[in-house]
C-alpha cells in the first residue's frame, strides 16, 4: 500500500431523501492499494455511499475523485476505470459462464478468447466452470462470479458491496481468500461490510458508519485499541436480572443483553470473571456458557452507537426508506 497516493477522496459528501439524510456529509480517502472497508449495520449509508463514488447514485453535495477524475456531473470516465459488484447480479441463466465473461468484457471494447475469459474465470476459483450455465452456480460461486464480472475491465479500483451476504461460513471465508488474492495481485478494493470479523481479516483501514455519519475511521488494530478494552465476557444465568446489576462489576468497563445471555466488556478478564462468579454466588444464581474473547469491531461498534453492528434500522427496507430507529443505550463506567 502506498499511502503517499490516494486513488479516492470524498469531502462532505451528502445524499437526502427529505428530511432524512441517508449520508450526511462524510469525508474519507482510500490509499491506491489498500482494502478499504465501510463497515455498518442497514440502513447506515454503506450502499447509498458507494453508488454516489462509483457515479451510480448522485450526490446532493460535497465531491468525489477516483483515479484523478471527478466523479460528477460527468461519471462516465470513472466508471470505464472502475469494477463494481452489486449485491444482487442478473445473470442470463443458460449462458455459460465464459460468454458470460466475454459479453461484460465487451461492453468495455475488450473481446477476450475463451482461453483469456477462463484465465480470469480462474481468478475467482471458477475456471473448471467455464462451461457450466450460470443457473447450475451455487451461492458462493455466484458471488464469484459477479467478483470476476467487476474486474473484466482490469480496474484500478473494485467496489464490492457486501460481497459474502447470505453465504455459509465456509464460503464466506474462501471468498475472503479470492478477496485477498484480488488486492495481491494490485487492484485497490473498496467493500462495505456488517460482518466484523470480515472486515477485521480483510481491510488495512476501516469507516465505522451509522446513521449516514462517519463515526470513526482507523486500522481495525488501532480502532480496537482505542476502545481500552482487553475482552468481551459472555454467559448465560438461570435467572433474568437487569444486564446493569453487572455494570459495576470489579474490571468490567460496560454491559449489555446479548442474547441468548449477557455480555460484558472487559478492562481485565481475569477481574471481571472473578467478581462475575462472586456475585452470581452470593445470589444464588448459576452461570453457564462462559466465554471469553478478545475485543473487537463489534465492541468498538457498539461503544460508539449505543447499539448492537447487526441491528438494522427500524423499518427500513433499504438505505434510504423508513425512520431510523432510536438506539438502545448501554450503561458503562465514566458515561
Amino acid at each position: 500500500m502506498n499511502g503517499n497516493e490516494r486513488i479516492i477522496e470524498v469531502e462532505d459528501l451528502t445524499k437526502r431523501y427529505g428530511e432524512l439524510a441517508a449520508v450526511d456529509a462524510i469525508s474519507f480517502f482510500v490509499d491506491r492499494g489498500e482494502v478499504f472497508g465501510i463497515l455498518g449495520p442497514n440502513g447506515a449509508g454503506k450502499t447509498t455511499t458507494l453508488e454516489m463514488v462509483e457515479g451510480l447514485r448522485r450526490p446532493d453535495g460535497g465531491s468525489i475523485t477516483v483515479d484523478a477524475l471527478s466523479v460528477w456531473p460527468h461519471p462516465k470516465a470513472v466508471k470505464a476505470r472502475i469494477g463494481v459488484q452489486l449485491q444482487a447480479t442478473a445473470l442470463f441463466d443458460y449462458q455459460r459462464l465464459h460468454e458470460i465473461i466475454y459479453i461484460f468484457g465487451s461492453c468495455y471494447g475488450i473481446h477476450r478468447g475463451k482461453k483469456e475469459c477462463v484465465d480470469l474465470l480462474d481468478r475467482v476459483g471458477l475456471a473448471e466452470k467455464a462451461d457450466a450455465f450460470a443457473n447450475e452456480l451455487s451461492g458462493g460461486q455466484a458471488q464469484r462470479l459477479s467478483i470476476a464480472l467487476a474486474l473484466v475491465n482490469d480496474p484500478v479500483v473494485t467496489f464490492l458491496d457486501e460481497p459474502t451476504t447470505g453465504l455459509d461460513p465456509r464460503a464466506r471465508r474462501s471468498l475472503w481468500d479470492v478477496i485477498t488474492q484480488i488486492n495481491a495481485a494490485g487492484t485497490t478494493v473498496v467493500l462495505t461490510s456488517h460482518y466484523m470479523e470480515e472486515a477485521e481479516r480483510l481491510c488495512d483501514r476501516v469507516a465505522v458508519m451509522d446513521l449516514g455519519h462517519i463515526v470513526a475511521l482507523d486500522t481495525p488494530r488501532a480502532l480496537i485499541n482505542s476502545l481500552g478494552a482487553e475482552a468481551t465476557v459472555t454467559f448465560t444465568l438461570d435467572s433474568d436480572p437487569s444486564a446493569e446489576v453487572f455494570c459495576d462489576l470489579d474490571g468490567v468497563q460496560s454491559c449489555r443483553l446479548q442474547e441468548p445471555g449477557y455480555a460484558l466488556v472487559a478492562l481485565d478478564s481475569q477481574r471481571a470473571v472473578v467478581s462475575l462468579l462472586d456475585m452470581a454466588q452470593q445470589h444464588g444464581m448459576r452461570v453457564s456458557n462462559l466465554d471469553v474473547q478478545g475485543a473487537n469491531l463489534e465492541d468498538v461498534f457498539l461503544s460508539m452507537t449505543g447499539h448492537k453492528l447487526g441491528e438494522d434500522e427500524a423499518g427500513a427496507g433499504d438505505e434510504e426508506g423508513g425512520k431510523r430507529k432510536k438506539r438502545r443505550g448501554l450503561r458503562a463506567r465514566g458515561g
